[in-house]
């Protein structure tokens, strides 16, 4: 049971391929969500996606891993409280990406908001229990 157990360090930096994904497939996307008071958004949906490819490598071959969950966990905490937070409360929505229904993107945000909550806890977690290279944060 504790190999299968193991396979939860790889799987879950691995999973982070999908926004590395949606950032690459969708630029548009993502440079939708960058606030509007933030210059060049194409520029940092692809500086972003730059950086969760950095942390997966990173987090797989355990080099600066712990550096590396602190720095994203530090991201999504920012983006869940800079972005997804705000557009919950009805700024900055983009409407030529909403769904016609202001109500429902609303909620999306919120649900967004949450997702970004939880996987904050989870990346503490992993650059506490997990994370074996402690060369800069200790």
């Amino acid at each position: 049971m504790d190999k299968i157990l193991n396979l939860g360090k790889y799987i879950f930096p691995i999973s982070f391929l999908l926004y590395a994904g949606l950032h690459l497939g969708k630029p548009d996307v993502g440079a939708a969500f960058v606030p509007d008071y933030i210059p060049f958004p194409y520029f940092w949906n692809y500086f972003t996606l730059v950086c969760i490819l950095l942390f997966i490598v990173s987090a797989v071959i355990g080099k600066y891993d712990k550096l590396a969950y602190v720095l994203m966990a530090l991201y999504v905490i920012l983006l869940a409280f800079l972005v997804h937070l705000p557009r919950a409360m009805g700024h900055e929505l983009s409407t030529e990406l909403m769904t016609g229904d202001l109500a429902r993107e609303k909620e999306l945000e919120m649900v967004n908001f949450m997702r970004n909550i939880l996987v904050t806890g989870a990346l503490m977690a992993f650059a506490k229990f997990v994370a074996k290279d402690k060369r800069i944060v200790g």
